[in-house]
């Protein structure tokens, strides 16, 4: 059934309400355990003071976050601004060989921020897959990028090269790790890219100006060389219309969007509550779901204003940088999720689709699956936790092939095309909201712990069967229909306008 079948307006504002008055239930539950638990022993490293005025402290257990809004925040800010101005001169004075500009701003801070040493390791594994690049088999650059990135990903060459930067700042082993592996990532690009190349090959400079665009150095996103090299080449410099005021206002956007996650780490502790499972095992049913929930929530919140921030000044630089990623409220199936667009750009252009090709056979889909999230475990760093979170997510990924296969074979699709389309948009809401909450599980043990993910499960599926695990489906069931809602009205916007009819004869 297609995706603009509607719903009536006053079923749509009972799912409203639902949706509403349930979050607002489990975040008085997840507030009242916070206020009430916040000077116990196990929140005092990670439960600091924070608004005196107010008398609340704050959830500071997110490492990533507080270094880069409180700590790092000025340091980030220089650097930025500094490569802003510069790349605005650039633009300015010679728009045709501002790429180059970019590499030489960039290489500059990476030196000196990072020191000679570091300058060379990267240098060196940037030859080393260059060199397979001129080779052009996509088996020895996929060969040579891999083993580079299992350097920095695996023991005992993770350490052995870390050693050669010397040095010592809080911010340095965030640095190199994030630097060496976004670089070996942007080389393999590079040299699958030169690879598809009919004429020649992409000369060394053009990878060394890909890589060391500040912006996406260190903490990325990825975007494909590609699209990175037609863009930064590009000698025409105009924008759209009011493309600086949607800057702008994307720009607030995430100011607010820190602002307001301030603001939650002052009276939720999401990320503190789910380790202390003493207390964990206190909560209700609906205060687990919450925490599970405001879990993946806030870790999409994190990477859109991590990523946001960074791709305003790559706007700036007239790119056209990866999308922040889908919120997961807005997800209900795993085609779609990601915290890293340009991360899931990258696997999707050279593995996933390159492999599975239009995704309907079965085997070459498992095939595809299993490939991309080797990759992505490599990526990641190789752990037990890293394990369990790419199988199951690989599963479902798959699992959902297999259902959508079933269900397009009688009976099923005989019983469905004997539906209205409403009533299929229900059933389907049925599966999506099932599909939601093993997103919510699947993704939740990566970000706290394998024990929070099981007892949540447990609670939830087992414990709390059938009121808890039925009242929880179905707040998702309402969530996914408003969601499927908004889809419906952007596909209703996107369709083309109908052609005018032709003209009737003219009566003699």
């Amino acid at each position: 059934m297609g995706i603009k079948a509607a719903l009536p307006k006053a079923e749509l504002y009972l799912y409203t309400a639902v949706l509403c008055l349930a979050l607002l239930w489990a975040g008085s539950w997840i507030i009242e355990a916070s206020s009430e638990n916040v000077n116990r022993r196990a929140f005092r490293e990670s439960v600091q003071p924070g608004w005196h005025y107010f008398g609340r402290k704050m959830d500071v257990s997110d490492f990533e976050w507080v270094m880069w809004f409180s700590t790092f925040r000025n340091h980030i800010l220089f650097a930025l601004s500094g490569h802003v101005i510069f790349a605005k001169i650039c633009s300015m004075l010679s728009p045709r060989h501002r790429s180059l500009m970019y590499m030489i701003y960039g290489s500059i801070a990476v030196l000196v921020t990072m020191g000679w040493t570091y300058m060379s390791l990267i240098l060196a594994h940037c030859i080393i897959i260059y060199s397979m690049a001129l080779v052009k088999r996509k088996s020895m650059c996929f060969l040579a990028g891999l083993t580079s990135l299992a350097t920095f990903k695996m023991e005992p060459f993770m350490s052995w090269q870390a050693g050669f930067v010397t040095g010592s700042f809080d911010l340095q082993d965030v640095l190199f790790y994030g630097g060496c592996g976004f670089s070996i990532m942007r080389c393999m690009s590079f040299a699958l890219e030169n690879c598809e190349k009919k004429d020649g090959n992409y000369t060394f400079m053009d990878l060394l100006k890909y890589n060391f665009y500040l912006p996406f150095f260190f903490f990325g996103p990825i975007m494909t060389f590609d699209q990175f090299h037609v863009q930064a080449n590009n000698p025409d410099l105009t924008r759209k219309e009011r493309e600086m005021w949607n800057i702008t206002i994307q720009a607030l956007v995430h100011l607010g969007a820190i602002l307001v996650v301030d603001v939650f780490f002052h009276f939720l502790y999401i990320l503190t509550i789910p380790s202390d499972m003493k207390l964990v095992k206190q909560l209700s049913d609906w205060s687990l779901a919450g925490l599970a929930y405001s879990n993946l929530v806030y870790d999409w919140v994190k990477a859109a204003v991590m990523f946001g921030v960074i791709n305003t000044v790559s706007r700036l630089d007239h790119l056209d940088p990866p999308q922040p990623p889908k919120c997961i409220t807005m997800l209900y199936v795993f085609a779609e999720t990601h915290f890293d667009r340009g991360i899931n750009d990258w696997l999707c252009k050279y593995v996933y689709d390159y492999i599975g090709g239009n995704h309907d056979g079965i085997i070459m889909e498992l095939l595809a699956t299993i490939c991309t999230f080797a990759v992505t475990t490599l990526w990641l760093g190789p752990c037990e936790i890293v394990y369990i979170w790419s199988f199951f997510n690989c599963f479902g990924l798959n699992f959902e092939l297999w259902v959508a296969k079933l269900f397009s074979f009688p009976p099923f699709s005989t019983i469905e095309g004997a539906m209205s389309e409403a009533m299929s948009r229900r059933i389907r809401g049925l599966f999506n909201a099932v599909n939601f909450w093993q997103i919510i599980l699947y993704n939740v043990l990566a970000l706290n712990s394998l024990q929070f993910a099981k007892l949540v499960a447990k609670r939830l599926l087992v414990q709390g069967f059938p009121m808890s695990t039925l009242s929880v489906l179905f707040v998702t069931y309402c969530g996914v229909q408003l969601v499927k809602e908004r889809e419906r009205k952007l596909a209703l916007l996107e369709e083309p306008a109908p052609s005018e009819e032709p003209d009737k004869e003219k009566k003699d």
